[in-house]
């Protein structure tokens, strides 16, 4: 009989940003005017990851994961697989703690995000899946990779220890909110796997539980929401076509995330590309920021109207930021 996911406490997030924290930059809380007079919002506040190192929060979970390895497990390093932010992010890691890291990628992971992966020193090993589903592929390669080397497999988001290491993007929101007097009346956040808002969301449920978690995800791969739906988890068909929110095309949310979001609630919705083209240019003309589109998804939201949020103070998660130039001004000129 399988065990239930563990879901972290108030006290093992908190432990995790204390560690984390050490080696992680606290990103801004940016304040939007712009974003409020077109929303009717009272006030909207970005915080922006894809100014932290490595270009996205995911450093966060895979600092604190290799934190809580044994000697000879840090000794030996780890494999795990990735289609890019958690790659970066958990290579980064690795370099700061002097792990050796192996990444398994899609050979269609953004060439943007395996070259800024292999400059933060991990060994990177591309798969070929054809038409199975990429992570599959590539999650098998790691298992090979992790016996025949004995190295420790890495999940990206589905290790309650990694939702407890991006519980630090919640944790440090709250306490810029309050150092600015306000508490947030909706959140909006992206999903993938499930690993950033599984612990954004526990971090809000323990210290701000009044505040409403919008759970964002690309057209057609809503897992999450479908899961939340179904009491269970749900599996996006393969024969999905692909969105430009590369890092969110996750087909089935993690275990761990998802027993986290049942205990927390969430209202899911999903954005289309063109909503994401349009949040991404409006960023950087408004905001100066530049996303990637899994990082403007929530901002994509936002700006839908699909959520009504007269009156309210709103705080937008903006993941990310990996994208290469090339890429980013086709977005734009397409928005």
């Amino acid at each position: 009989m399988m065990s239930e996911p563990r879901i972290p406490d108030l006290d093992h997030l908190r432990r995790a940003y204390d560690a984390t924290s050490k080696a992680t930059q606290v990103t801004p809380l940016l304040e939007a005017r712009a974003l409020a007079k077109l929303t009717g919002a009272e006030r909207v506040f970005v915080k922006p990851e894809s100014l932290q190192w490595a270009g996205s929060f995911k450093v966060r979970g895979a600092y604190w994961r290799l934190k809580c390895l044994t000697a000879e497990e840090a000794r030996k390093g780890v494999v795990a697989y990735s289609s890019g932010n958690f790659a970066q992010g958990l290579a980064a890691a690795g370099q700061a703690l002097d792990i050796p890291v192996t990444i398994v990628m899609p050979i269609d992971a953004p060439k943007a995000k395996s070259d800024a992966t292999r400059g933060y020193g991990a060994r990177v090993i591309q798969t070929e899946h054809g038409s199975r589903a990429r992570e599959e592929v590539a999650l098998e390669r790691a298992k090979e990779i992790s016996e025949a080397e004995k190295l420790t497999l890495l999940h990206p988001f589905d290790d309650p220890e990694v939702v407890a290491g991006q519980a630090g993007v919640g944790l440090e929101a709250l306490d810029q909110l309050a150092a600015k007097g306000v508490s947030a009346n909706t959140l909006f956040c992206p999903v993938g796997g499930g690993g950033l808002i599984g612990g954004v969301s526990l971090a809000f449920h323990y210290l701000s539980p009044r505040t409403e978690i919008v759970a964002v995800e690309p057209e057609r791969f809503n897992g999450m929401g479908k899961s939340l739906a179904h009491g269970g988890i749900e599996t996006v068909p393969l024969t999905t076509p692909p969105s430009i929110c590369d890092g969110l095309m996750a087909r089935r949310p993690g275990v761990a995330p998802f027993a986290a979001m049942e205990r927390v609630g969430a209202r899911p919705v999903t954005v289309a590309d063109a909503d994401v083209r349009r949040a991404m240019k409006l960023a950087f003309e408004r905001l100066k920021l530049v996303l990637e589109p899994s990082g403007a998804a929530s901002l994509a939201a936002l700006l839908s109207g699909t959520v009504d949020v007269t009156g309210d103070t709103v705080l937008v998660v903006c993941s990310g930021g990996n994208v290469s130039l090339a890429d980013f001004m086709r977005h734009v000129a397409d928005a």
